[in-house]
């Protein structure tokens, strides 16, 4: 088990005091949004704490059903070790992205059981792909990216996210017919998910490019990333 370095807030102690009546489920999904905010707060170690903590005290609890528990725990790790990546923090990230997959693994396949987060292998893989380009190992990032079944994924939304994951890594990897390929992919999935600074901010580096990439103006004009 990934051995805890900081205390949690005293936030933390107050929300876990305030849902003291609340089920297994409903405290872990709560400390899961706390973990998030610390992440964007820029408070990593914290955030990955407290999802960890999470993630290890639902595994002792038996009265939440078992496809249940796997979900919202696999969840919890996979949470923690974007976190860790975010932070740089390589062995961390690596270890906790692995107790996601073991806890995906018992799980068996990708599912939302009794209305809990959708979990699975695949996505862990999703998770594998965003820590392996923020800790700058874009090759990687596309080993795991080959493994996606977009067809299997359950939303337009979640097949556009996992395609401008994909471009970063390309971008990262410096292949930028690659990744305008993958970009164009996230607009057919899903163009509302195409506008965000990263993407513009990659599109205007493929302007470099227009010679070779047919359409490229006309897409960034599309995003926003030209006036």
């Amino acid at each position: 088990m990934w051995s805890r370095t900081f205390g949690r807030a005293t936030s933390d102690r107050a929300l876990t005091a305030a849902l003291s009546g609340a089920d297994a489920l409903t405290i872990a999904e709560a400390h899961r949004m706390v973990s998030s905010s610390w992440r964007r707060q820029g408070h990593y170690a914290r955030a990955t704490d407290v999802a960890v903590t999470a993630a290890e005290q639902l595994a002792t609890d038996r009265t939440a059903p078992e496809t249940e528990r796997l979900s919202v725990q696999g969840n919890l790790y996979a949470t923690a070790a974007y976190t860790a990546a975010k932070q740089g923090d390589r062995r961390t990230a690596h270890t906790l992205i692995a107790e996601a997959e073991a806890t995906a693994k018992r799980l068996g396949q990708d599912q939302s059981p009794g209305g809990t987060a959708f979990f699975g292998p695949s996505q862990v893989l999703l998770h594998q792909i965003s820590i392996s380009h923020l800790l700058g190992d874009a090759g990687t990032a596309i080993d795991h990216a080959r493994s996606v079944d977009t067809r299997q994924l359950p939303t337009a939304e979640r097949r556009a996210r996992y395609w401008i994951d994909v471009a970063r890594s390309f971008d990262q990897w410096n292949k930028p017919e690659r990744c305008y390929r993958a970009l164009l992919a996230a607009e057919e999935a899903a163009p509302q998910e195409v506008r965000p600074t990263a993407v513009r901010t990659m599109t205007a580096g493929l302007m470099r490019h227009d010679r070779t990439l047919p359409g490229v103006r006309s897409f960034a004009h599309r995003v926003g990333a030209l006036a």
